[in-house]
């Protein structure tokens, strides 16, 4: 079976994995109270997803 005949440098290790990096998340705007939040899911400082009350918030 073959193997490698050298090691592989950490350099040409690091060049193939250049592309495996984890991308910030996208936020956006909440209409209601202006904080970021995850697109798609209910605004985590006020708790409006699309104009609804949907989850309580401010429970300080």
């Amino acid at each position: 079976m073959p193997v490698p005949k050298r090691k592989t440098s950490k350099s040409k290790r690091n060049k193939r994995r250049t592309h495996q990096k984890t991308a910030a998340p996208t936020l956006s705007i909440c209409p209601q109270c202006q904080e970021a939040k995850l697109p798609h899911h209910a605004c985590p400082s006020c708790g409006e997803y699309k104009g609804r009350s949907v989850i309580d918030g401010n429970e300080d």
